[in-house]
């Protein structure tokens, strides 16, 4: 199947048409509630979320012996949850720091859970098969139910982030002042935190319990790239995680084993990679376009005021601000001098230049201004 072919079909085939916007809103959502993890520098939190939810499902599976998908992702919920509230507790209760509490669960939920899946693997049961999923996602198992659980966790993320935008914004940046103001500071915290345990547990049908925290983070790294606002970040990280899912199962789709979830998340990774590169305020490319700009900007203004010393200090020149260029005179280049001349701040005639009115009001004021000219004049 081509591109074309594959939008043709989008919005004719049910099966093409659901997963299509089953990964569009994950991504969204994703997104939306993973910038919050990024901007409280919890970045691995989804990883150990999405690894703790897989006991849940294996749990979930032995109780009720049946696949179905809500009663899996409730169990995920809990387990997730548990595990979410235990980094809690490793955290305030002991010395240990963050990243090792959060490696901690992490290692000891999803062992705990492969010992479950193999045990279930094991068991004569049927429904057993297509468990493993989980682990990385199947896309192609996504029903409308599955989308509409979605849609509805997205709805319910957006009221809540418009009733406590004041709330979660003050949060984020000062935790202390919050306090001051008298806000419940633990319940805000939970209440982000709960919303991003429900976001990653909808998506591990569709990426896995092993992707999904890239899932999480990659559309709010890209984002933060590109502004200073959170409310325009929280937009585009929704953009870059909707297009993310619908581009990946674009990809998906028109080739042949090619699974939706990892295709997803290296779509994702390519707006981080594309963000670092290229975002006007951060991106590498103009950071360096920049460093080179000021560079180039300091080497004329020492020039322009190494001429500006040498214009007050020589003698019997026939204009106030001319001098004689030599060949062999060291720290002029006809590059910088031609550069000088195009800001008007010299003239150059045959084998002299002269500073112009505007260039020696410039180098005037840089000269005033360098400290080891202010300290000899002192």
């Amino acid at each position: 199947m081509t591109f074309r072919e594959y939008f043709e079909l989008l919005f004719t085939d049910y099966t093409l048409g659901t997963i299509t916007l089953g990964t569009a809103v994950l991504g969204a959502v994703c997104g939306m509630l993973g910038s919050f993890a990024v901007l409280r520098k919890q970045s691995l939190l989804g990883d150990a979320i999405s690894h703790a939810a897989l006991p849940g499902i294996a749990i979930a599976f032995l109780i009720t012996g049946t696949k179905d998908s809500n009663i899996l992702l409730i169990g995920a919920l809990v387990s997730g949850l548990i595990g979410t509230f235990w980094i809690r507790g490793i955290i305030t209760k002991t010395h240990l720091k963050t990243d090792t509490a959060l490696g901690l669960i992490l290692s000891l939920f999803f062992g705990f859970g492969m010992l479950l899946l193999t045990f279930i693997q094991k068991q004569p049961n049927a429904n057993q098969a297509g468990l493993d999923k989980y682990l990385f996602g199947q896309a192609a198992t996504l029903v409308i139910s599955d989308v509409v659980l979605m849609l509805i966790v997205t709805s319910v993320s957006l009221v809540i982030l418009l009733l406590f935008w004041k709330e979660f914004k003050i949060l984020l940046f000062d935790a202390d002042y919050t306090k001051t103001l008298g806000f419940n500071t633990k319940a805000i915290d939970v209440m982000i935190t709960f919303f991003i345990v429900l976001a990653i547990v909808i998506g591990l049908q569709t990426v896995g319990v092993v992707l999904m925290s890239a899932m999480l983070l990659a559309p709010a790294a890209a984002a933060r790239q590109w502004t200073n606002s959170l409310s325009v970040m929280l937009f585009l990280a929704a953009i870059f995680g909707m297009f993310s899912g619908v581009f990946g199962t674009a990809i998906s789709a028109s080739q042949d084993n090619l699974s939706t979830g990892p295709v997803i998340v290296l779509v994702a990774a390519v707006f981080v990679l594309v963000s670092f590169v290229f975002s006007p305020g951060r991106g590498l490319l103009f950071r360096e376009i920049r460093f080179r700009q000021n560079r180039r900007d300091l080497k004329l203004k020492k020039t322009l005021q190494l001429m500006y010393d040498i214009a007050k200090t020589h003698e019997n020149i026939s204009h106030p601000h001319a001098i004689m260029i030599l060949n062999d005179f060291q720290g002029f280049t006809r590059g910088t001098l031609r550069k000088l001349e195009e800001r008007q701040w010299i003239e150059v005639s045959q084998k002299s230049w002269m500073l112009t009115e505007k260039g020696f009001k410039e180098a005037s004021n840089l000269f005033s201004k360098n400290p080891s000219n202010d300290s000899a004049t002192d």
